[in-house]
């Protein structure tokens, strides 16, 4: 299993914000983004836990396009921060067929579970797909766990227990 995450995890105010989770009343766009990219690379980090505990050969993953030049980046309401996007997607993006390929080397490679796959290059905006590393937020597991217990708690949706064996 993949799951797509961001760069942007580790800007200064990635952090789940467990007292407004829906950013009510303080939203900013670049913060939700990268409060969700964090909450993704966190969300990976449990579940691979509870497989392994649960005893699954099943690996949770997670990737990052880099600066993938797409639609994302030109629907900015905010005018002048949509034009440096756009122009950045011009300056420093890659296509956005390079920019899958990371989710694609998580799909296909026998990586350890948990693993980050993202661009090789520079800043990780652009390059060949590589394992890369996780800010110490995304790395942990206290706070992952804090969040998908909030996660169930929200949706009403429990992940089973592993079922207990008979021993000896």
């Amino acid at each position: 299993m993949v799951t797509l995450s961001s760069f942007v995890h580790r800007t200064g105010n990635a952090r789940i914000h467990f007292e407004n989770l829906n950013l009510a009343g303080e939203y900013a766009p670049i913060a939700a983004y990268a409060q969700s990219k964090l909450a993704n690379l966190l969300f990976t980090l449990e579940l691979q836990r509870r497989l392994t505990e649960a005893g699954s050969p099943v690996r949770a993953l997670a990737a990052h396009p880099g600066w993938a030049a797409t639609n994302l980046q030109s629907k900015d309401a905010n005018a002048l921060r949509g034009v440096s996007l756009r122009l950045g997607n011009r300056l420093f993006a890659q296509d956005s067929e390079a920019g899958a390929l990371p989710t694609l080397f998580a799909a296909v490679q026998d990586l350890p579970g948990a693993s980050f796959v993202g661009p090789n290059g520079l800043f990780e905006v652009r390059g060949a797909p590589a394992l890369v590393g996780r800010s110490a937020a995304a790395s942990d597991p206290v706070t992952a766990r804090r969040l998908w217990t909030v996660s169930e708690e929200l949706t009403g949706v429990a992940f089973p227990e592993p079922a207990l064996t008979a021993r000896g």
